[in-house]
């Protein structure tokens, strides 16, 4: 079983911050309570779409999402804002942060040009250590995206894991591992709900 406590006390010694709520809904009252009048750019992610958290945000800071919005504008004005809200395939306990993407915007907000990231998980995305939330990315998270979005590949088909297959509809093209919070960033925040979200 993940020690969450391990967890957040190892992403803090990576420079990260973190914080554990009970609910979905403690946690979207504490990100909409640090961000108001800000630019806020959003990555795809089904845990923060369940959560509602655009349409709470958009309460009182501009927003932009390629899921709710017109894609190319949405995506370049995302770029452009200070804050950034997504989710991770992965966190290990070891304190790693893992993403897998396909366009690269999503994984690209969180290594750049970002004020503030805040990345919203729930605790089946918690991992072991390095090795098993890599494992997890992989062989859960992206063949579940694939399957969602109804992409013509082996994973999405066939058994849940990864086949690193050569198919033009593949949706993981890159992969980021953060180790540490970015140079340059005020604040990289991973917010941990006991719930279980997203894939």
């Amino acid at each position: 079983m993940i020690n969450i406590e391990k967890t957040m006390k190892n992403l803090n010694s990576r420079g990260f911050d973190a914080s554990q709520f009970t609910t979905g809904k403690e946690a979207v009252d504490y990100v909409a309570s640090q961000l108001k009048g800000e630019t806020i750019g959003f990555g795809g992610s089904k845990t923060v779409e369940t959560l509602g958290l655009f349409e709470r945000l958009g309460e009182n800071n501009s927003v932009y999402w390629h899921w709710k919005q017109e894609m190319d504008e949405a995506r370049k004005n995302s770029a452009a804002a200070e804050v950034y809200i997504t989710s991770a395939n992965a966190i290990a306990e070891t304190g790693e942060i893992i993403n897998i993407d396909g366009m690269g915007n999503r994984v690209a907000n969180t290594l750049y040009g970002k004020k503030k990231v805040y990345i919203l998980i729930g605790t089946n995305k918690l991992s072991e250590d390095f090795d098993r939330a890599l494992w997890r990315a992989r062989n859960v998270a992206a063949p579940l995206n694939a399957r969602r979005f109804k992409k013509n590949t082996p994973c999405s088909k066939g058994e849940l894991k990864c086949y690193d297959c050569k198919s033009p509809d593949r949706i993981c093209r890159g992969l980021v591992v953060l180790w540490n919070k970015m140079l340059g960033m005020e604040k990289v925040e991973v917010v941990i709900i006991d719930e279980e979200l997203g894939f």
